[in-house]
């Protein structure tokens, strides 16, 4: 029978409770999906510890590839049988299989793995908004990253690379400094040790960086705002030490005429057009060699608390997925 992690309360890791589930014939618009990998991402830990409110009991998670079983009325742009990825369509990937709206699938394209694909959905999409859209890099920038060696800051440092900007990014420890620049972050502050604002400063003679994309939230905040030159952006996509504080708005002003922004990825890729075109701009990097992810770390879907434990504990590096 399938199975999947489920919540009904939400705290620690402890709450995830693998159980059996009933999984039907999929309705009109959607899709039935049995998983081969799944996506692990901070944004689980949200879900899970009520940071993000779900509607209890939940599945939990965002991310996986898989293979089509079966389709509803009115899908024919896929067929049972097709390698799909997602990251999206509501909580519920820690599972073996699901029924989900066909919409957001998105098909694997030759030569990439099932693995690979569940590493990329949610962290490279994350990428491509933030480098593409949100701040629009052009080539030549210097920006400033925090969390270069996690799940998205891997992709990220490959991703600088290609563009041809310079990554500024800052990690816990010399072994993540040393995995940030083996995948192109071109120079990375281990901020245990080294003031991240001076020294972006000293890196950029003085004037800072023109955007600071940052994941870490509490902890990096405000002294983010410190590392930009005037009108510069701060992109807050992610609250690993906990959400920002409620802030007098006038702060940005004091501080260069700053912009702020705190974008998602369901809002950039809300329509399936440009969930496409974002998932093409990535895999175009990933066939080019320009973008690898590798799973670093696997755990057998039953054992999703232990890989909670692990990411937030910053025990992880770059990419975790599930094994169903």
């Amino acid at each position: 029978m399938p199975q999947a992690i489920r919540i009904h309360a939400v705290g620690g890791p402890e709450v995830l409770v693998l159980e059996e589930v009933a999984v039907g014939a999929p309705g009109p618009g959607e899709a039935r999906v049995r998983h081969t990998a799944i996506g692990l991402n901070y944004i689980d830990t949200y879900h899970r510890s009520g940071q993000y409110k779900l509607a209890l009991p939940s599945g939990i998670g965002l991310e996986a590839a898989g293979i089509v079983e079966a389709v509803g009325p009115g899908v024919d742009y896929l067929k049972a049988g097709d390698r799909v990825a997602y990251c999206g369509g509501g909580p519920g990937s820690y599972s073996t299989e699901r029924v989900m709206p066909a919409d957001k699938l998105v098909p694997i394209p030759a030569g990439v793995a099932d693995e690979t694909a569940a590493t990329l959905m949610l962290k490279g999409l994350t990428v491509q908004y933030l480098f593409r859209q949100t701040f629009p890099l052009q080539g030549g920038e210097t920006i400033l990253f925090h969390a270069a060696a996690g799940g998205v800051g891997l992709i990220a440092c490959q991703w600088a690379r290609a563009l041809g900007v310079t990554m500024i990014g800052t990690v816990g420890s010399e072994d993540k400094a040393a995995l940030a620049k083996a995948n192109g972050c071109a120079h990375t502050i281990v901020y245990t040790r080294e003031d991240f604002v001076a020294r972006t400063k000293e890196l950029t003679g003085g004037r800072g960086v023109p955007v600071v994309y940052d994941s870490i939230g509490r902890d990096t905040f405000p002294q983010s705002l410190d590392a930009l030159s005037p009108r510069g952006m701060f992109v807050s996509f992610g609250s690993a030490s906990g959400p920002i504080a409620a802030f007098d708005i006038g702060l940005l002003a004091q501080k260069g005429s700053l912009f702020a922004t705190r974008p998602t990825l369901f809002t950039y890729a809300a329509t399936r057009p440009a969930l496409l075109a974002m998932a093409e701009d990535m895999f175009k990097l990933v066939a080019a060699g320009k973008i690898k992810s590798d799973a670093r770390q696997r755990f057998a879907l039953k054992d999703a608390a232990a890989a909670h434990r692990a990411l937030e504990s910053r025990g992880t590096t770059g990419a975790t997925v599930l094994i169903p």
